[in-house]
């Protein structure tokens, strides 16, 4: 995946962890959905064009559309109020794919990126529950474990990759693992204190379905 695309995929993920929290408007969260989504489908097509059938390459754009299509559809949803259960199907064939492109990290002995791709996966698994199959119980979690884990699985790789400092073998794989457990600790005991509004983790998920809360 393109480093430069994945360092704004850590913003648009805080933001609609936050979101998920009610601390921003749909609407305006919808807009840089759509900012980043545009990205991700634009650089992808750049990079085909300019492969000449590379293998190498195709494989590598596939995963970008993944996330492209996902805040497109998000955004759009927000800004025009649509409902959001196709993108909670959706979301299930895009952790399906991430568990594809989890093994496929391991098999190319990127360890660091197959647990990335793993906790990606765990991600868009909470997004179907949330939108597809209704689990608003799990919102408070989920807006948590997405604000917690936006950055770590996203920017901060891509500043390591951009920097060349990357860390591929079992060392990082391990490092990765041990930061995003503690985080999902963390976001499990968040999740566990009242919310600050009555009622607003429900209307949270109404609003990333696309509904007015």
């Amino acid at each position: 995946m393109s480093a430069v695309g994945l360092f704004y995929v850590g913003a648009v993920l805080f933001i609609n962890g936050l979101m998920l929290l009610g601390r921003i408007p749909a609407k305006s969260a919808g807009i840089f959905n759509v900012l980043v989504g545009g990205l991700q489908c634009v650089m992808p097509l750049l990079i085909l064009a300019q492969s000449g059938g590379d293998p190498a390459a195709l494989r590598a754009t596939f995963p970008i559309f993944l996330f492209g299509f996902t805040y497109l559809y998000v955004g759009i949803a927000n800004l025009a109020g649509i409902s959001g259960e196709g993108i909670g199907w959706f979301s299930l064939f895009v952790a399906a794919s991430a568990i594809y492109a989890a093994i496929d990290s391991f098999a190319a002995e990127d360890f660091t990126f197959a647990v990335i791709w793993g906790a990606w996966a765990v991600l868009w698994l909470l997004f179907f529950a949330l939108l597809a199959l209704e689990k608003t119980a799990w919102t408070r979690f989920a807006g948590w474990l997405v604000t917690l884990w936006a950055v770590p699985t996203t920017s901060i790789p891509a500043v390591l990759l951009l920097r060349d400092a990357w860390v591929p073998g079992a060392a990082g794989a391990v490092g990765t693992i041990l930061v995003l457990g503690v985080l999902a600790g963390v976001a499990a005991l968040l999740a566990r204190r009242p919310a600050a509004a009555a009622g607003r983790t429900p209307a949270a998920v109404e609003e990333l379905a696309g509904q007015p809360a």
